[in-house]
């Protein structure tokens, strides 16, 4: 039954077991109809919407898929679930093993185990990337933004994000599924250089953000802020770019070790002489859309949350209903 219809015949059943006889009376019917007319409209609009999204992009193709190869069938399952790959008309499926942590990352562990997992979504040019961590509570080390400006690093733009893992893990190997993803969607090649450094970025972020107890949000401000003073700047030498570091941690106010500023500029040398479009960076960090996900991610998924506002619901009809008896 319609929603519309369903309240209608709630209100004709319930005025048919007696006459009302007061003007205030309806007035509370009148005043308690557009209030479920205000909360139906928007919900049937955020209904079309919704069918909308799910619609199979035929130009840009269905989500993907990528799962750790270590995963159990259970543990697939709580990742599928996590990740709603049943809400997807279409997705296409890859697993991620320690081979291809070897093909994007120099030094690696063939035998490593990986668990983290992903669905990708491409977007239009200029969309930027849009990262979500569906299960933060598995996912101990790396954060969104910290994805993001690896993932930029690593060549990658425009694309929706989902990351999950079954239980708590670092979250570093779901970085080579989605390289993994995004060549066999795009079908474009990335630079493994760009991969390698990015892999290290991502290391260097969780060490720093660890070692100087700082919070994700300034270790991600302090790598986006070097990297924009690296693309207006052009430093030619490895001074140069120690320079800008220095600058960036006045500016933030963060005290380094020694050993872990070096290591910053060590990378964010690296980092320079890559060919990167810089220039991008600040209209692809999607910085609104992965602040609302880390916030309130978590409370979605809450069972707890959506039995309250079910039981909500449920108190408000009983209400409107003793009105017209």
């Amino acid at each position: 039954m319609e929603p519309f219809t369903f309240f209608y015949v709630l209100i004709v059943e319930k005025h048919k077991k007696g006459m009302l006889g007061m003007k205030q009376k309806y007035l509370s019917i009148i005043t308690a109809w557009l209030f479920i007319v205000s909360i139906i409209m928007p919900m049937s609009a955020l209904a079309a919407d919704n069918n909308s999204q799910n619609a199979i992009n035929e130009k840009l193709g269905v989500p993907i898929v990528v799962y750790g190869a270590n995963l159990s069938e259970e543990e697939k399952a709580v990742v599928k679930d996590a990740l709603q790959v049943d809400k997807d008309p279409e997705v296409d499926e890859i697993t991620v093993s320690g081979e291809d942590l070897v093909k994007y990352i120099s030094a690696s562990n063939p035998s490593s185990r990986m668990y983290s997992s992903a669905k990708i979504t491409r977007e239009e040019k200029g969309k930027g990337l849009i990262i979500s961590i569906v299960t933060p509570d598995n996912i101990t080390q790396v954060t969104s933004e910290m994805y993001a400006n690896a993932m930029l690093t690593a060549g990658i733009e425009d694309a929706t994000v989902e990351i999950a893992a079954p239980k708590a893990v670092t979250g570093h190997s779901a970085l080579v599924g989605i390289y993994k993803a995004y060549e066999v969607k795009t079908g474009e090649t990335l630079d493994t250089e760009r991969t390698d450094v990015a892999n290290e970025e991502l290391s260097v972020a969780t060490q720093i953000a660890e070692n100087a107890n700082i919070s994700d949000e300034q270790i991600a401000e302090l790598l986006t802020g070097i990297k924009q003073q690296i693309a207006e700047l052009n430093p030619a030498t490895k001074e140069e770019v120690e320079q800008i570091v220095v600058d960036q941690l006045a500016k933030l106010n963060i005290e380094l070790s020694e050993q872990d500023r070096q290591i910053l500029v060590d990378l964010m040398n690296r980092i320079s002489q890559l060919d990167i479009d810089f220039s991008k960076l600040s209209d692809q960090l999607s910085d609104l859309a992965t602040t609302f996900q880390d916030k309130y991610g978590e409370l979605l998924q809450d069972e707890g949350f959506w039995n309250g506002v079910k039981d909500f619901f449920n108190k408000l009809i009983d209400t409107v209903s003793s009105w017209f008896k």
